[in-house]
């Protein structure tokens, strides 16, 4: 699994640019929605607590492209991925963040670690078979009501699998629906669940903000964001 993300280590934000290159969107408003949405659920799942530190754990961290969009939004980041020139060049580029080698299905990291856990994008690559471990890890990780933050490619929109089809590395990706993550979620013991759809209009404004809050209980954005509390 790891040989396409070393492939397109050094050229990952070119490689996903080209491939959205028709919506006339550039990667850093993907980017920028993703690292918003992270800020609300912060805020609102209470987890920046006066005199408590707020750490997160980045699964399939890649590259590290996301990063520079969450300083200052937590107080330490870990990373862990597959792909070793991947943790190479996000330790380069982020040198303040601590970023592991992952090659097994077990997470390198004790019980009961992290605040937040956020795996973005990354599940649609792991084996359908090996989906529940996925989550039972990432729960293991979390602190007692730490919380989880699934973001996944809505199959349901178009555009996003016109995107997929055109991404190199997405090749063989099992995309799967916010209601199977949910459903995963659920079985790993995860609580308070909660689904989001976002990316829905190509515009960052505050309305565009709001319009995209009201819609996201229906399954018209680009992507969704699967949260619950451990």
């Amino acid at each position: 699994m790891a040989e396409p993300f070393d492939e397109y280590s050094s050229s990952y934000g070119e490689t996903v640019a080209e491939s959205i290159r028709f919506s006339g969107l550039g990667h850093d408003f993907f980017l920028k929605a993703k690292a918003n949405l992270l800020r609300r659920l912060i805020h609102e799942r209470g987890l920046r607590r006066q005199g408590r530190s707020l750490n997160l754990l980045d699964i399939g961290c890649g590259v590290g492209s996301l990063h520079r969009h969450l300083e200052g939004m937590v107080d330490s980041l870990n990373g862990c991925d597959v792909s070793e020139q991947s943790i190479d060049r996000a330790q380069r580029d982020h040198p303040e963040n601590v970023y592991t080698l992952c090659t097994s299905s077990r997470l390198p990291y004790a019980n009961s670690t992290f605040d937040l856990a956020l795996a973005s994008c990354v599940l649609h690559h792991v084996p359908p078979a090996a989906w529940p471990a996925f989550l039972d890890e990432t729960r293991r990780v979390l602190r007692l009501g730490g919380v989880a933050c699934i973001i996944e490619h809505n199959p349901f929109n178009p555009l996003t699998r016109l995107a997929v089809f055109r991404c190199p590395f997405d090749k063989g990706a099992v995309l799967l629906t916010a209601r199977k993550a949910k459903a995963l979620a659920r079985g790993a013991g995860f609580k308070e669940l909660r689904v989001e759809h976002f990316l829905l209009l190509p515009t960052a404004g505050y309305l565009a903000q709001r319009v995209e809050q009201k819609l996201s209980a229906f399954p018209l954005g680009a992507q969704y964001a699967c949260s619950g509390r451990a």
